[in-house]
């Protein structure tokens, strides 16, 4: 990735303000830190536009698969440590669905994919793709089976197969829809380039090292396809740290280019194969393709990747506003904290559990949790008072405030303010339920 300066020397270094920055310096540190894009300055010219798309592009190239809002993208990634800048596209995990299930097996099979998600702090945990296996060695069967998966799943769709006329045929019927084709290898690899590249989708290569895989990658480039992404062969876990810490060191760091592509594995099903996946989310892995998976595998291993994947200069937050729960009345009590979603869903939970009607009131404080937003100045009285008078809690109901037991000092200012008796409430969360039956037995 090019540098502020870099880039600055390839603009019209005019200060015109055109791009909405008031120079062209700052502008140039808007693109090198990808807040920005090249065509946002008109007076560009040709040249510096093609050189500056190319010292813009990420090390590592990003790949679509699919169309429209259910489209994954991976790779595009521009570092290797998260704390860096970011991990920006989140590994993708893909379920496998063999091309002889039809009828009914078919359908029980999408729909137990289907089900596997779960919320958990406001986001929603999902299979991202399906991944259709040529078992029966037929072109036509595969192809309707692809067909058939597409009309019941509406993400995107992996045809994997190492037969060309098999994929040939599917792309017949889905090709339009974008789907990763994987199945390219040293014996197939320029036919199946010249498919990928005719239906205009992205190419899976299977390799069986880090030096193969670079090969095959510089030779699919060289028939015309650029959206590929790197099966290395890894077949256990040491294995697979090692080659996908070396591919991002080449990519990232090296600037070469034939392993600067995302990294995917197929690792089956069972124990292993989701501590295959645990390392693949951890270690620079953009696809997981599996057998199967259960319910209380994915969970786990969906909250990792969400952990790994939060944007580290960006709290998890939730929008502020007043949530009623439990159907809340006129005489209920109102609670308030801030707008960390951890901080959130937790107390909400807590709430739900005690069954007493409240209002929660939920402060913007930019993500911060409570002691760390009272200490940054954004979780005062007056902070609380002005957000109570934008909702209208307390024309809602007479009950009291409850103030979180951690910025308990808070309460004297904020009685004073809002003229509405201030209660102390827990410093925990798991306290509420507790506090809550208690303050409403008195």
């Amino acid at each position: 990735m090019a540098t502020a300066i870099e880039f600055f020397k390839l603009l019209p270094k005019t200060n015109c303000k055109d791009c909405g920055q008031p120079t062209c310096l700052a502008f140039a540190m808007l693109l090198a830190n990808q807040k920005a894009k090249i065509d946002d300055c008109p007076h560009i010219s040709q040249e510096s536009k093609t050189a500056l798309s190319e010292s813009a592009a990420p090390p590592m190239r990003t790949v679509t698969v699919g169309t429209g809002k259910n489209a994954v993208e991976m790779g595009g990634e521009t570092v290797l440590y998260r704390h860096e800048r970011r991990f920006v596209n989140q590994t993708a995990y893909a379920l496998t669905v063999c091309d002889d299930l039809k009828g009914k097996a078919l359908s029980d099979r999408i729909e137990a994919i289907s089900s596997l998600s779960f919320e958990r702090v406001g986001v929603t945990f999902a299979a991202d793709m399906i991944s259709v296996k040529n078992v029966s060695g037929d072109p036509v069967i595969f192809a309707e089976a692809a067909k058939a998966v597409f009309s019941l799943w509406k993400k995107p769709l992996i045809l994997e197969s190492d037969d060309v006329d098999a994929i040939e045929e599917a792309l017949e019927c889905i090709g339009k829809m974008r789907p990763l084709i994987y199945g390219a290898n040293a014996v197939n690899l320029e036919r199946m380039a010249a498919l990928a590249k005719k239906h205009g989708c992205p190419l899976g290569i299977r390799a069986d090292d880090l030096g193969s895989a670079a090969d095959l990658s510089a030779r699919a480039k060289a028939a015309g396809t650029e959206d590929l992404v790197l099966d290395l062969g890894c077949s256990g876990l040491k294995r697979c740290l090692e080659d996908h810490t070396v591919a991002r060191r080449a990519a990232v760091k090296k600037k070469f280019k034939p392993l600067g592509y995302p990294l995917m594995n197929r690792v089956g099903s069972g124990e292993y194969a989701v501590a295959m996946a645990a390392v693949s989310t951890m270690k620079y892995g953009s696809l997981v393709i599996f057998d199967n998976l259960e319910s209380y595998e994915a969970l786990p291993l969906m909250t990792l990747r969400q952990n790994i994947y939060t944007d580290p200069q960006v709290p998890i937050q939730v929008k502020q506003a007043l949530y009623p729960i439990g159907n809340p009345g006129e005489h209920s009590p109102i609670m308030f904290t801030t707008n960390f979603s951890l901080t959130y869903f937790t107390v909400r939970a807590d709430i739900e559990k005690s069954r007493i009607p409240v209002w929660l009131q939920i402060v913007n404080t930019e993500g911060l949790s409570v002691l760390t937003a009272y200490a940054a100045g954004k979780f005062e009285p007056e902070k609380v008072s002005e957000v109570f008078e934008e909702s209208g809690v307390l024309s809602k109901t007479d009950g009291p405030v409850i103030v979180p037991g951690l910025v308990a000092r808070m309460s004297g200012r904020l009685e004073e303010m809002i003229g509405r008796k201030v209660l102390v409430g827990t410093n925990e969360s798991k306290q509420i339920p507790k506090h809550l039956k208690e303050l409403t037995s008195q």
